[in-house]
């Protein structure tokens, strides 16, 4: 079915899937995870409901019980599938996609992962080939609202910021069911309301036009810090004093004054394959550890669990934490961030000095190239680099990235969107625009 992905499952609500689909889903999945308790949370877009009402009904129709987390984040769900000590749980949501989309987030005991490679290939090859029987004895429904104990975990994790002027856009989006909560009113807000069709901007904030207005509020109240959020609160990400967007892998250098303060050798940290080389640099500062592994949940959670690490993040803008189950909070980031902001700001140091620290690279940006030739393009780019010279570092689990001693680049086809993805970094702009141009002149060839 077009709808699973490599992460979950999601699409186009009545193109690439439907609520019969959805039926199927729900009756399987208690087989698939083999358990008889699933613990669901839906978003405020305008098909969850029905999305609910079919996968609930497939749920109950296997003979399982369904715990109804009522309207929720994504982070919520995932923290209270492990909290709570449940085997399954599933989020509706479609994250930061356009309204008209929606998906189902599977997770299973311990709040790990259940992306394609880890059962959903299994779930698909189910609602293809077999045909649901109603059990005799149907499961129950149970209202399961934890949200205040799990406001409760989030609002432990942040200090006194009071020093902090703060600008939120929430992007009609679930981080408005926590969000003054946990920063209280003093902080200035925009797009609160719950709304699932996305009416001011859509939820996602790596696309530069959606983040525009969060840079207006930060102007226009002379604020510290902008943050922004995507539809589901899994992401989170800032732009400076001068409205000025940062790129998020640079965040997971900035959270090392956060867990790293003691410079505690062999402590571990995650970062995707496209992370800035400054992040590992910065890293190593505090006598932190650097892994790299693959983008997406599916595998940076497993990953972070694996290593034993103790906090990550992508370019995309999540972050995981071992002390939130190994996953992704965008509300736990957004804390430990203004949390670090705080403390600078009392030495005198603004946001934009403190990424200064950090950012010693010029950096391309996320390059998209629609064109079904995508192996060949990437085989190609790398083997024209390899002619070149030999390479530093070459790694090939999640696309290709290649490291020489002035530069790098990532070359990637994308696993939620039809793209082949490029992103380059060098130590001056001359030799970026150069593997940049080199890189584009190969790519293109693949266009025709």
């Amino acid at each position: 079915m077009k709808a699973f992905k490599a992460y979950d499952i999601r699409g186009v609500y009545n193109r690439d899937f439907n609520k019969d689909d959805v039926y199927k889903i729900g009756f399987f999945l208690a087989q698939l995870l083999n358990t008889k308790k699933i613990l669901v949370g839906r978003d405020v877009r305008t098909s969850s409901p029905e999305i609910y009402e079919y996968l609930t009904k497939g749920i109950l129709d296997s003979g399982a019980d369904v715990y109804d987390a009522g309207l929720a984040t994504t982070p919520m769900i995932y923290w209270g599938t492990a909290q709570y000590g449940f085997d399954a749980s599933v989020m509706i949501t479609a994250s930061h996609n356009p309204a008209e989309y929606n998906g189902l987030k599977v997770s299973k005991t311990n709040a790990l992962p259940v992306g394609y490679d880890s059962g959903l290939s299994e779930l698909e090859e189910l609602i293809s080939n077999e045909n649901p029987k109603p059990v005799a004895t149907k499961g129950k429904i149970f209202p399961n609202d934890f949200s205040a104990a799990y406001l409760a975990f989030q609002k432990s994790k942040l200090r006194d910021i009071s020093n902090l002027n703060i600008a939120v856009d929430v992007s009609n989006g679930m981080a408005g069911l926590f969000i003054r909560s946990i920063l209280g009113d003093t902080a200035h807000y925009i797009f609160e309301e719950l709304d699932g069709t996305f009416p001011n901007h859509e939820a996602n904030p790596l696309v530069a036009e959606n983040i525009v207005d969060i840079q207006k509020l930060v102007m226009e109240t002379k604020a510290d810090v902008g943050v922004i959020f995507d539809g589901d609160a899994d992401r989170v990400m800032f732009v400076d004093e001068n409205s000025r967007f940062i790129s998020p892998d640079l965040i997971i250098a900035l959270l090392a004054n956060h867990f790293l303060k003691e410079k505690t050798k062999g402590v571990r940290v995650l970062q995707d394959i496209r992370t800035s080389k400054a992040v590992g640099e910065y890293i190593s500062k505090f006598n932190g550890e650097m892994h790299m592994w693959r983008v997406g949940r599916a595998y940076a959670a497993l990953k972070l669990r694996e290593i034993d690490g103790l906090f990550g993040g992508e370019l995309a803008g999540h972050y995981y934490f071992k002390e939130f189950y190994y996953s992704d909070s965008g509300l736990l980031a957004a804390s430990l961030v203004l949390n670090i902001l705080s403390d600078f700001k009392k030495q005198g140091i603004r946001f934009s000095e403190a990424i200064k620290q950090i950012e010693v690279y010029e950096n391309s940006g996320e390059i998209n190239f629609k064109l079904e030739r995508k192996q060949e393009a990437m085989d190609a780019v790398i083997a024209h680099f390899k002619q070149i010279g030999v390479p530093d570092a070459f790694y090939d689990f999640d696309g290709y990235r290649i490291e020489f001693p002035d530069w790098w680049l990532n070359i990637r086809q994308s696993n939620t969107e039809p793209y082949l993805r490029f992103l380059a970094e060098a130590k001056t702009t001359v030799l970026l625009e150069k593997i940049v141009r080199e890189s584009t002149e190969i790519i293109n060839k693949f266009k025709e």
